[in-house]
């Protein structure tokens, strides 16, 4: 067995943002080859965001239903499986992905892990790491006597291969995919918080050490003179100060703004998680050995008001 099978992902005829992201995550581990799986009603669409360099075949399983079924999807890749013998199997730790993959893993006796994080080929095989313990710990997992191993990696957390570029072979596989078991009535859409920070560019984001709910305000105003969205570490949500559509961490949102600029922020692991793959990462905290260090690009151990006044008066 060898190589690596990307599971893409898509809805309603778009390909989802996760797929990029896993065959980003697929080419650092250099194992050849690397195919993609796409399973839809009409494969071909994604033809073009497909068409990435590294993919060395894009495998197409036409499917009965323009909707996504989960049986349909589990046949469909354990068929693929027997067929291409990967070592490695990659999907999205998503809505979807979890309505198959752990029966597929199962099912065939392969190694298994979800809300993936970090992964690397060592000695033959994978390497991963995952949180553990509440986001308190990160695990490290391998997987001994396992020929194929399933993994599901978080949204959001990897870099994303960019769409175009490449010419990989591609490949219609016929597949029995048995008779439908679901009928998809609608799609009801989720509500949205007050804002969505996955998609901002810069984060202002504080934690416990603002100390009162009384000081939010603050740096509310703060943010919005620096052009800035405001995010929070969990305790502030646990509080109750700030819903979580503001949070950041593994129990809230995976973010990758340009600038993250944390102020009171510890740096917990399960905090950290959720935004350690920023491209820049400012830290202000008053004590030396906070985690976060370990992660910012640039620390400030100073007292987080005196830093934000001086930013008021810099802006204002």
């Amino acid at each position: 067995m060898s190589g690596v099978l990307v599971v893409a992902e898509a809805r309603r005829g778009e390909l989802r943002d996760v797929s990029l992201e896993l065959i980003g995550a697929a080419r650092t581990l250099g194992q050849a080859p690397l195919s993609v799986a796409v399973v839809d009603h009409d494969p071909s669409r994604y033809r073009d965001r497909l068409a990435v360099d590294g993919v060395d075949a894009v495998l197409a399983v036409k499917t009965p239903s323009e909707q996504f079924e989960p049986h349909v999807a589990q046949r469909a890749v354990e068929a693929l499986i027997e067929q291409e013998q990967p070592s490695l199997v990659v999907l999205g730790h998503t809505i979807d992905s979890l309505g198959f993959a752990p029966a597929v893993a199962a099912r065939g006796a392969h190694g298994f892990a979800s809300d993936v994080t970090r992964v690397s080929w060592e000695d033959g095989g994978a390497v991963v790491g995952r949180s553990a313990y509440g986001g308190k710990l990160e695990a490290e997992l391998d997987f001994p006597g396992r020929d194929t191993v399933l993994l599901l990696l978080r949204a959001g957390t990897f870099e994303p291969a960019v769409a175009g570029g490449g010419s990989p072979e591609w490949r219609d596989v016929s597949v029995e995919l048995g008779e439908p078991r679901s009928e998809h009535v609608e799609f009801r859409e989720v509500e949205a918080g007050d804002v969505d920070i996955t998609k901002a560019e810069f984060l202002l984001s504080v934690g416990r050490g603002i100390e009162d709910k009384d000081n939010l305000e603050q740096f509310e105003e703060l943010a919005e003179q620096l052009g800035a969205t405001l995010s929070v570490s969990r305790p502030l949500v646990d509080a109750g100060w700030v819903s979580n559509a503001r949070q950041v961490g593994q129990s809230g949102k995976t973010v990758k703004p340009k600038v993250y600029l944390a102020l009171g922020i510890s740096g917990a692991v399960q905090h950290l998680a959720g935004m350690r793959n920023a491209d820049t990462i400012i830290a202000v905290n008053s004590d030396p050995e906070a985690p976060i260090f370990n992660v910012a690009h640039y620390g400030v151990v100073a007292d987080l008001f005196d830093i934000a006044g001086q930013l008021e008066q810099q802006s204002g």
